[in-house]
């Protein structure tokens, strides 16, 4: 594969998933202009992002069978469309329960992209590039958080809320394009894998008995939703309680995607040296201990706006390092049900992240506590799965040597 491809392949499958997290971010600093325009309050709006995080979570398990049984490039297509009128349907909407309601299906459509980008890794690469390649993956998806809040607070303010969503609209049919011109289906379809509701959860079912895969999904989605806690968190934390603007704050969450970027390209570089293994521990442990400091100060009322951004900011970047390690030897073990795979990766993540979400709108009100009281338990929570499934994995496939390898514990 010669570079300028590499480069084109890890533009491409960067921008599907990309999409989600632009979808999510973009039209926050709207959220007032929502609430106005639609006759609600704020807090009904912010409900339409937590139906983007069921319909994501539940798309992804509806995808995986479908790539498997298709093909990548069908089902992506459709998503794909879905998604673009969903996301015109978001601009002539006349009421709340409308655009909640396509905010869902918005992210039905939007999940194709990002399941079809975490199978098509392992199709298009050797299992032993597969972190690595997730790991330049978090670069492009790591410019999303710190883009889209930004650049929509001032697509709001210029030109109001609904010109967000002739924005993600369009961003969609660049992807649509990209992917069907750009990307080849290497992976066949495969007519034995049944589109009925009992061999599919029978399927899904005899991925998740895999210890490998359970114990790293698990470890990696429970770790995760500590970013799902900070950005539902983030707005009542810097705009309500440390009284930033609405420009400060996107530029705030701009400087915590900057922790993201880094550690993830340092988890490139580390890979040279450190097993996955290795770097997930480390990563959990390090986290754990941020996290207590973290709980320490804000029980304390030690926190102000530059501590809270500084612990945030190292917080972050262990999930920057986690994440493509446990995403890489959790997809390792898989060949023929990849699409399946991450999809039940991807859907347990979003679900714990959805669960995350609530979790801050029930208990996040005046103080930033509660939110870092979450973050510390769910890493916990994440070591002592790793530690608990470690113990199962008889053989581990790793991602060494030219393709995946199993190694006897």
């Amino acid at each position: 594969m010669t570079k300028s491809r590499y480069f084109q392949l890890i533009l491409i499958l960067g921008s599907m998933t990309a999409l989600g997290p632009f979808s999510i971010d973009m039209y926050l600093p709207g959220f007032s202009g929502i609430a106005s325009d639609l006759n609600t309050t704020v807090a009904k709006v912010s409900m339409s992002l937590s139906s983007y995080f069921i319909g994501i979570s539940a798309g992804q398990l509806l995808y995986g069978p479908l790539l498997d049984r298709f093909g990548r490039k069908k089902p992506l297509f459709i998503g794909l469309l879905v998604y673009i009128l969903a996301s015109l349907g978001c601009v002539f909407v006349t009421d709340i329960n409308t655009f909640i309601g396509l905010r869902f299906v918005q992210a039905v459509g939007s999940c194709a992209a990002t399941v079809a980008s975490l199978a098509m890794v392992r199709d298009l690469f050797p299992a032993k590039e597969t972190p690595n390649v997730l790991s330049k993956l978090m670069l492009v998806v790591g410019l999303s958080p710190m883009l889209a809040p930004t650049a929509g607070g001032y697509v709001t303010t210029y030109y109001g809320w609904h010109t967000v969503f002739l924005i993600l609209a369009a961003m969609g049919a660049f992807v649509l394009l990209a992917t069907q011109l750009g990307l080849p289906d290497i992976h066949k379809p495969d007519a034995s894998i049944s589109l009925k509701p009992k061999p599919i959860i029978t399927n899904f079912i005899s991925i998740l008995k895999i210890p490998q895969f359970h114990t790293y999904a698990f470890t990696g989605a429970i770790a995760f939703s500590g970013l799902f806690t900070y950005v539902a968190a983030s707005p009542i934390i810097f705009m309500d309680i440390l009284k930033v603007n609405a420009e400060t704050y996107g530029w705030i969450f701009a400087i915590m995607s900057v922790s993201f970027i880094g550690s993830s390209q340092l988890n490139s570089v580390l890979l040279r040296r450190f097993t996955s293994e290795q770097m997930i521990f480390t990563a959990l442990i390090s986290q754990s201990v941020i996290s207590f400091i973290f709980l320490l100060l804000a029980v304390n009322n030690l926190l102000g706006l530059y501590e809270t951004i500084g612990m945030l900011f190292l917080f972050l970047a262990c999930l920057g390092i986690s994440n493509p390690n446990t995403a890489g030897l959790s997809l390792a073990p898989f060949t023929r049900n990849t699409g399946s795979a991450s999809a039940l990766m991807g859907a347990t993540q979003l679900g714990l992240g959805a669960l995350a979400s609530f979790g801050v709108g029930l208990f996040v009100k005046d103080s930033i506590a509660p939110m870092v009281m979450i973050m510390t338990s769910t890493t916990l929570i994440a070591l002592f799965v790793l530690l608990i499934g470690k113990r199962k994995i008889k053989k581990m496939v790793v991602n060494n040597g030219d393709d995946a390898v199993t190694m006897v514990h």
